[in-house]
C-alpha cells in the first residue's frame, strides 16, 4: 500500500466515519417526534442489531483477518505460516483489548452496564433520579421492558398533547370577544396535572432535591462520557482501518455500524429524556454516543501517518478484526436474541449482513 493511495482513501475513511457515528444522532432525533418512538419494536431493533452482526462477522473473518496475514508475508520477507501466527496473535491481542475496554466501561459506569433509577421520597416529595445513563444499545438490563416503557410514555405523552389541543381550541372558540387571555388558565392546569405525578412538594423541599441532583446529574454525565468514548473508540478505528484497506469494504462496514448506531442513539437518549423532561440534553446525550468514532478514526491516522508500513497495518489489521468480532459476539447478537428470544429474525438477518458484505467484496473483485 503506497502513500499516495492512502492519503487518496483517508478524507473518504474519515467521511465514512463521521457518517457512521452521526447515526447515533438520527437515532436520538426521535425525542422530538414522540410517535416515532412507536417505530423501534423489538424485531426492528433485533433484525437491524443482527443484520450489523452479520456484516462484522463476515468481513472481519474473510478480508481484514486475511489482510492482516497478507500484509505480515507480503514482499517475502516471511513464511506464509509465521505470517499467518502473526496474524492470529493480533487477533487475539484485539479480543484481549475489547474485553478490557468492556471490563474499563463497566467500572467507569456505576453498578451496571445499564441506567438505573430510583424513588427518593422526602415528605410529599417523591421524584425518579437517573442514577447511570446509558451508553450502549446493549448496555441495559432489560431492554424489552425499557421498549414497554418508553412505548407508554411515548403514547402518554400524544395523549397529554391532545389533551392540551383539544382544551386550547375549545377554549379558543368560546371565549367572550376581547378576552384575550380566557382559556389558558385551563391549559395551564393540564399542564401542570401531568407535572403532579413527578413534582409534589414545598418549593424548599424542590430546590433543595434539585441542587442534589444536579451534582449527581455532572457525575454520571462526567462518567457516561468517558464510557460512551470507550465503548465506540474500536467502532470508529474499524471503520477508518478497514476503508484504508478497502474502500468498498470499509463502506459496507459503516453502513452496518450505521444501522447499529440508530438504536443505539435512541437507546440513550430515551431514557434520559423520559428521567429529565429534556430534549435537547437527551439529544446531545445520543449525539455524544457517536463522536468517539470520528476521534478513533483521527488518531488512527496519526498512527498511520507516518508509518505507512506493511507491518503497522498488518497490526492494524488484525487488532481490528478480533475488537469487532467481540463486539458482535459480546454485545450485537446477544442484545438482538434480548429482542428477539425466539429467533424470529436474528439468525436471518445476519446471515442476509454476511450475504451484503460478500456480495460487495464479489462485485468489487469482478
Amino acid at each position: 500500500m503506497t502513500t499516495d493511495s492512502t492519503n487518496g482513501d483517508a478524507a473518504f475513511a474519515f467521511a465514512l466515519v463521521c457518517a457512521a457515528g452521526g447515526a447515533t444522532g438520527l437515532g436520538a432525533s426521535v425525542v422530538f417526534f414522540p410517535s416515532l418512538v412507536k417505530l423501534a419494536s423489538k424485531r426492528v431493533l433485533a433484525s437491524s442489531l443482527g443484520f450489523s452482526a452479520g456484516v462484522m462477522l463476515y468481513v472481519s473473518f474473510v478480508e481484514i483477518f486475511l489482510k492482516s496475514v497478507g500484509s505480515f508475508e507480503r514482499e517475502g520477507r516471511r513464511p506464509e505460516n509465521t505470517a499467518h501466527i502473526y496474524g492470529t496473535l493480533c487477533f487475539f491481542l484485539g479480543c484481549f483489548i475489547m474485553v478490557l475496554l468492556d471490563i474499563m466501561v463497566k467500572k467507569i459506569g456505576g453498578y451496571s452496564h445499564g441506567h438505573e433509577t430510583s424513588g427518593e421520597a422526602t415528605n410529599d416529595l417523591k421524584i425518579e433520579v437517573t442514577q447511570e445513563a446509558p451508553h450502549c444499545v446493549g448496555c441495559s438490563t432489560d431492554p424489552i421492558g425499557d421498549l414497554k416503557g418508553w412505548h407508554e410514555k411515548a403514547q402518554a405523552e400524544e395523549e397529554r398533547k391532545r389533551a392540551m389541543d383539544t382544551v386550547t381550541v375549545s377554549k379558543a372558540s368560546s371565549k367572550p370577544e376581547g378576552d384575550e387571555c380566557a382559556g389558558f388558565d385551563d391549559v395551564e392546569d393540564v399542564e401542570d396535572n401531568s407535572k403532579a405525578s413527578i413534582v409534589v412538594g414545598t418549593p424548599k423541599t424542590v430546590d433543595d432535591y434539585e441542587a442534589k441532583n444536579n451534582a449527581k446529574l455532572v457525575r454520571m454525565g462526567m462518567n457516561t462520557a468517558i464510557a460512551i468514548a470507550l465503548h465506540n473508540f474500536p467502532e470508529g478505528l474499524a471503520t477508518f482501518v478497514a476503508t484504508l484497506a478497502d474502500p468498498n469494504v470499509g463502506a459496507v462496514l459503516a453502513i452496518a455500524i450505521g444501522i447499529h448506531n440508530v438504536p443505539e442513539g435512541l437507546c440513550v437518549a430515551l431514557p434520559i429524556y423520559y428521567a429529565t423532561g429534556n430534549r435537547r440534553k437527551a439529544f446531545l446525550w445520543g449525539v455524544l454516543s457517536g463522536l468517539s468514532e470520528p476521534v478513533a478514526a483521527l488518531l488512527g491516522w496519526a498512527i498511520l501517518a507516518n508509518h505507512f508500513t506493511d507491518d503497522v497495518y498488518a497490526v492494524m489489521f488484525g487488532v481490528v478484526a478480533g475488537m469487532m468480532v467481540v463486539i458482535s459476539l459480546k454485545e450485537l447478537i446477544p442484545t438482538a436474541h434480548r429482542y428477539d428470544p425466539q429467533d424470529t429474525v436474528v439468525t436471518y438477518s445476519a446471515i442476509v449482513g454476511m450475504a451484503v458484505m460478500s456480495l460487495s467484496l464479489c462485485m468489487f473483485i469482478v
